[in-house]
C-alpha cells in the first residue's frame, strides 16, 4: 500500500500509530493483533480525530518512522468497543486482528523540532 494523505479527514475514521517495522508487518502479513502493547492488553488501541496527538506525545515521543493510519471505525462492527481510558476519555479499542484492507490510509509521520507533524485537521 502507498502512503497516501487523506482527502478529507471523516467523522467516524479512527487512528491507529504504528512504528514501521510494525507497519512493514501489517503490509507483509495482511494482517495484526496490534503492537507489542496490544497484544499485552488484549486489543487494539486507537484514538479519535481528538485524541491522536497527545497519544502520539505520551506514548511515542521522540519516535522515529512512526506511521499514522486511518481507519473507518463502520466495518469494524462490534468488535470495535469504545471504552473509558485517559482522562475519562472513550478509546476505540478493537477486539479483532486488524486487516490490510481496513486501513484506508497511511502516511508518516516525520519528527520536526521533536514533535510529530500531523496531516491538516489533526494537528
Amino acid at each position: 500500500m502507498t502512503p497516501r494523505f487523506p482527502a478529507g479527514i471523516p467523522g467516524d475514521m479512527i487512528y491507529k500509530l504504528f512504528t514501521t517495522p510494525e507497519w512493514q508487518a501489517l503490509r507483509s502479513d495482511g494482517r495484526t493483533m496490534g503492537a507489542p502493547i496490544d497484544l499485552s492488553d488484549g486489543y487494539i488501541h486507537f484514538s479519535t480525530a481528538d485524541q491522536v496527538v497527545e497519544t502520539a506525545a505520551k506514548h511515542f515521543a521522540g519516535v522515529e518512522g512512526l506511521w499514522l493510519l486511518g481507519v473507518d471505525d463502520g466495518p469494524l462492527g462490534e468488535a470495535l468497543k469504545w471504552e473509558v481510558s485517559r482522562g475519562g476519555d472513550r478509546f476505540p479499542h478493537l477486539y479483532a486482528a486488524l486487516t490490510l484492507d481496513q486501513v484506508d490510509w497511511a502516511q508518516p509521520l516525520p519528527l520536526v523540532d521533536g514533535a510529530h507533524q500531523f496531516p491538516a485537521g489533526l494537528e
